[in-house]
Formats: structure tokens, C-alpha cells, sequence
């Protein structure tokens, strides 16, 4: 059972109001929480009420001003204060795209990248960086994240939901001691203050339009798009635990545990490629450290 939502604030209504042309199938429903425990867990539960047909539920958002149990890949917590940040889920089909659903699927972490990033800058000026598969940095340190999570498939449609989930640092705050150095936020970059409700707007209205990139197989847009905006993809160090490739290419180069090598871009389907000294792999998921 989701928790009831309040209305949404007349700021972000107002700035929702003004790209509502832009956003294609998004907004079919809205969810406002002042504090939630994750938005993603809200939408995962929207998308399993009885009676809801999958239609219907596409384009539904979620938006909380807080959350206390946000997390981010791997299970990892994410710092989700009041007052701060922007902490978004949007139920999508993917694989309901036209031509090409599994490649719709796979690209959409980073569709939601490039989404972001645009909307960003539209909004600030400020132009932040990819880090594969769904970082946003600016130098080296982390501005946003995204937590893409599949759904059951529905079986009368024999597709299912995936969350898409985001949240983006846009105030100063006070963050614990072990992130101060690998988080930042708009207004820290920018040395003034920040429309959260702008951002929140344009980040949905660009990722809509992305969205139907997929939908409809403009996958090559999306593609140019993320490498143009990630420079760490190419010819920078990562090592990655073995279990986290799917492909190879050739062989990896093994030290212990972990293999190592020198990012060389992404592929079709947006996995990372890395070339070591003995052949080139596919990394499809897992831990990897980046020496940036």
C-alpha cells in the first residue's frame, strides 16, 4: 500500500504548467510527498494496484521533497535531506518500443543520463558530465544519480514497468563526512541559488522527449548524445570484478580477483567497453572503480 500524497506545491505546479507541451506521455498521474521512503518503492507499488491497467500507469511520477530510505545501485543509501535535492521516479515501458524493445530497455539508464544532464542545463548553464552507467559529475565529484528497476512483466501485455528513479543535489546542505568530498550540488557550483522546481520541470520534459527516442528506435541519437557528454568513457583506467562482464571480445587481463583496463567507449547496447592488454570486454553491470 502507497502512503496518501499531498498536492503538489503551486511552485512546481506552475513550472510543471509551463513545459506540459513536452511532456509526451509523463504526468499521466502525479504523486507529491513532503517525505517518503523512496520514491522508487512508491512507484513499484503504484504499478502493482489491482485494477490498474499498464497503460494508464505509463508516465505516472512520484516526487518527494525527502526520503529516508533512498538508495542508489547496489543497494547503496542515498542522501536524500529536506529541502535540498529533487528525488523523482517515473514508471515506463520500454518494451513496448517499436522497433527493438530489449535494446530500448537496456538504453534506458542512459537515455535518463543524457535526459538529465540536458535538463540541467538548460535550466543552470551548467554542463555535467556522464560517468557510465548513471553517474553525473562535475569534476569528480557526484551531482546526480539514476536507479532503473524492473518491474513483472503484465501478462495480458507481456511487458512490464521498469522505475526509473532520480535524484539530483541542487542545494547547499550538510552532507556526512565521508561524501564531502565526492558530492556536490547545483548551487555549490554555481554560487547562487537554483529553481528546484525549473529543474524538476526540465529534467521530466527532456526526459520525455528521450523517452520517445527509444520508443520509436532513435537509439543512435541517444548513443552521440551520452558520448559527448562522458569523456571518462574513453581511455580512462577501471578495474571491475570478473562477474560483472558479458561478451568478451577477447581475453581480460586478471590480476587477483579484479581485471583491469582502459576504457574504449560503449557499444551498441550501451555496455562498456575496456581494452586491456590482452583483448577487449563488454561490462554489462558490477562494481567498477575508476581512476579519475
Amino acid at each position: 500500500m502507497r502512503p496518501r500524497s499531498d498536492p503538489l506545491p503551486r511552485e512546481l505546479e506552475e513550472a510543471l504548467d509551463a513545459v506540459r507541451a513536452r511532456l509526451g506521455v509523463l504526468g499521466t498521474s502525479w504523486l507529491y510527498y513532503p517525505t517518503v521512503g523512496s520514491t522508487n518503492d512508491v512507484a513499484a507499488a503504484l504499478a502493482g494496484a489491482p485494477g490498474d491497467g499498464v497503460d494508464r500507469l505509463e508516465g505516472a511520477v512520484v516526487i518527494a521533497d525527502a526520503q529516508t530510505a533512498g538508495r542508489g545501485r547496489r543497494g547503496r543509501t542515498w542522501f536524500s535531506p529536506p529541502g535540498n535535492g529533487l528525488y523523482i521516479s517515473v514508471l515506463l515501458l520500454p518494451g513496448r518500443a517499436r522497433p527493438s524493445p530489449e535494446r530500448a530497455t537496456s538504453l534506458l539508464t542512459l537515455a535518463a543520463g543524457v535526459a538529465i544532464a540536458e535538463g540541467i542545463e538548460r535550466v543552470t548553464g551548467l554542463g555535467p558530465q556522464i560517468k557510465w552507467p548513471n553517474d553525473l559529475l562535475v569534476g569528480r565529484r557526484k551531482l546526480a544519480g539514476i536507479l532503473a528497476e524492473g518491474l513483472a512483466a503484465d501478462r495480458s501485455a507481456g511487458i512490464g514497468h521498469v522505475v526509473l528513479g532520480y535524484g539530483i543535489n541542487v542545494g547547499l546542505m550538510s552532507v556526512p563526512a565521508d561524501l564531502r568530498e565526492r558530492t556536490t550540488s547545483l548551487e555549490a557550483e554555481l554560487g547562487r541559488t537554483v529553481d528546484r522546481a525549473a529543474v524538476a520541470a526540465e529534467s521530466l520534459a527532456a526526459l520525455a522527449t528521450r523517452y520517445d527516442d527509444l520508443l520509436t528506435g532513435r537509439f543512435d541519437a541517444i548513443l552521440d548524445a551520452w558520448r559527448r557528454r562522458s569523456p571518462s568513457s574513453l581511455g580512462t583506467r577501471v578495474t571491475w570484478a570478473p562477474g560483472s562482464t558479458a561478451g568478451a571480445v577477447g581475453t581480460a587481463a586478471v590480476t587477483g580477483d579484479t581485471r583491469s583496463g582502459l576504457t574504449a567507449g560503449i557499444d551498441e547496447d550501451g555496455a562498456l567497453l575496456v581494452r586491456t592488454s590482452l583483448g577487449t570486454e563488454r561490462v554489462v553491470a558490477g562494481e567498477l572503480t575508476w581512476e579519475i
